[in-house]
């Protein structure tokens, strides 16, 4: 029985963080150019490579930081160069980054 009530807290604590992830989470689609934060960008306090996406929206540059999942691996990394890009995905804020969970990332049409 105590297991059941401890599964049953559990799930309804993974419940409230979902709700409130999504909260702050928007669905979002994107062009602008792949590049590299450590590589292209020499971002502060960046050790690791780490795929970013630079968009103008409303008229200003803003940095998308790509959430590593299974769709930006199979896209791959660029590294010391730029790629194309249009993205599909939801973003959040963390860290003080604008962070985009991709769904969908492909290069646009020539």
């Amino acid at each position: 029985m105590k297991i059941v009530k401890l599964l049953l807290v559990a799930a309804a604590v993974v419940g409230l963080a979902t709700m409130s992830f999504a909260g702050d989470a928007k669905d979002v689609t994107i062009s602008g150019k792949l590049v590299c934060a450590k590589c292209s960008l020499h971002a502060d306090g960046q050790k690791d490579c780490q795929n970013v996406i630079v968009a103008t929206v409303d008229g200003k540059e803003t940095q998308y930081y790509l959430a590593k999942n299974k769709v930006s691996e199979d896209f791959g990394h660029v590294c010391k160069g730029e790629k194309s890009v249009v993205a599909t995905g939801t973003v959040k804020e963390k860290d003080g980054k604008t962070w985009l969970e991709p769904t969908k990332l492909e290069q646009p049409a020539s």
